[in-house]
C-alpha cells in the first residue's frame, strides 16, 4: 500500500493537518502529496507547468479534493480530470464540509467516485479516513495502472 500516492487538494491548513494526522493514525503510510490550491492540482495531475517533470510512479493513486479552493474550484478540477484521457480513471474522493446538494450532485455529475463530508468530530473523521483507505488503496482494483 505504501507505494500508491494520495493527493490530497485542500486549502485549509487545519483541515489539512487533521486528514494528515487522521491518516497517520490508521497508520496509511503511502506518500501524501499536499497542493493549496485548484490551479496547482491540475498542474500535478496534467502534468505541466511546475510539475512539467513528475514522475509517472508519483501519479496519484487516490485524489482527496476540497470543493472551495482558491484560484480553480474542485468541481472545475475535476471537470478538467475526468476530461484528460490519463487522468479520467484516477479515484476522486470529494472530502468537503459542503452540505448543498447541489454540490454534491454537480461532483457526481462530473464523475466524483465519492463524496464524503468532513466530520465535526476528530474520531468520527478517523474512523471515515480508516474506511477510505481500506477501500481505495487496498480493495479497490484501479481501472488502468
Amino acid at each position: 500500500m505504501n507505494d500508491k500516492v494520495i493527493l490530497l487538494v485542500e486549502d485549509n491548513p487545519d483541515d489539512e493537518a487533521l486528514t494528515l494526522h487522521a491518516l497517520a493514525a490508521n497508520k496509511i503510510g503511502n506518500r501524501v502529496v499536499v497542493l493549496r490550491d485548484g490551479a496547482e492540482a491540475l498542474d500535478y495531475l496534467l502534468a505541466r507547468g511546475p510539475h512539467e517533470k513528475r514522475a509517472e510512479q508519483e501519479v496519484p493513486t487516490l485524489v482527496l479534493l476540497d470543493l472551495k479552493l482558491p484560484k480553480v474550484d474542485g468541481l472545475e478540477v475535476l471537470r478538467q480530470l475526468r476530461a484528460n484521457a490519463s487522468t479520467a480513471y484516477i479515484p476522486v474522493v470529494v472530502l468537503t464540509s459542503s452540505r448543498e446538494q447541489e454540490d454534491r450532485l454537480k461532483a457526481y455529475s462530473l464523475g466524483a467516485n465519492s463524496y464524503v463530508r468532513k466530520p465535526v468530530d476528530f474520531d468520527e473523521f478517523v474512523r471515515a479516513t480508516q474506511q477510505l483507505g481500506m477501500y481505495w488503496l487496498l480493495l479497490n482494483e484501479p481501472a488502468q495502472g
